[in-house]
């Protein structure tokens, strides 16, 4: 198995790798190709024909949508351990999303051939895909859910408590979100706009609730957030 230690962190915990014993995983691992990303690349586009799956060793994805208008909708923040793609290896699609490293990346990726003869070799593997892509869906019906019914405040709320709790650490001023977020990403991960989101931050920055400086949101009262998203 590759000794690099980024590589043992994501195996330890990564829903892929579950189930599998040390050998099973080392197998695994051996099949798979690394690559670098530097920030901003792009690691497949939506559209294109998908031939691979791949699992975050180091950095950060962003995983975004266009809509038929051309706008960009950001569906999901990926970190360490994570998988995208999964969908490839179990039927022939295009991939659904464009993948784009936010920060210096590292991935291992799996072509279909590879993966399949994988799945067939170490059955755990495709029950662990196929966790993944429900895990994954059921995300996606809750985001839905929130836009049927929830106000547009609401869901910004819900964003930044979902960040939190992705990519949150504590700080001496509350819990820092540790991903490079622009207003213009929140209002693109919470489906509104850049002038709503800026008005919400601004309004609860006089709170007390969050700090906001340039690209680094710190959520200072997370109960108050909390309680915000639930009842409004």
């Amino acid at each position: 198995m590759d000794t690099n230690p980024h590589i043992s962190s994501s195996l330890l915990i990564s829903e892929i790798f579950k189930g599998l014993n040390s050998k099973q995983s080392t197998d695994l691992i051996k099949k798979g190709r690394r690559k670098n990303l530097q920030p901003n690349s792009i690691l497949f586009h939506q559209g294109d024909p998908a031939t691979n799956c791949f699992l975050v060793n180091r950095g950060r994805l962003k995983l975004t949508k266009l809509n038929e208008q051309g706008k960009e909708v950001i569906l999901r923040y990926i970190g360490v351990g994570e998988t995208t793609a999964t969908i490839a290896v179990l039927k022939d699609k295009n991939y659904p999303v464009t993948a784009e490293s936010i920060e210096e990346s590292d991935v291992t990726s799996w072509d279909k051939s590879i993966m399949s003869q994988m799945m067939r070799q170490y059955p755990d593997i495709a029950i662990n895909l196929i966790g993944i892509i429900l895990e994954r869906l059921d995300d996606i019906q809750h985001r839905y859910l929130e836009v049927c019914t929830e106000r547009v405040d609401q869901r910004i709320a819900r964003s930044l408590l979902r960040l939190m709790q992705r990519a949150g650490s504590k700080t001496r001023n509350g819990i820092r979100i540790d991903i490079a977020l622009s207003r213009q990403n929140i209002a693109d991960y919470s489906g509104t706009t850049l002038y709503t989101v800026s008005r919400t931050l601004s309004a609860w920055e006089k709170k007390g609730w969050i700090k906001s400086r340039r690209e680094q949101i710190v959520i200072t009262n997370p109960h108050a957030l909390v309680q915000f998203a639930e009842t409004g």
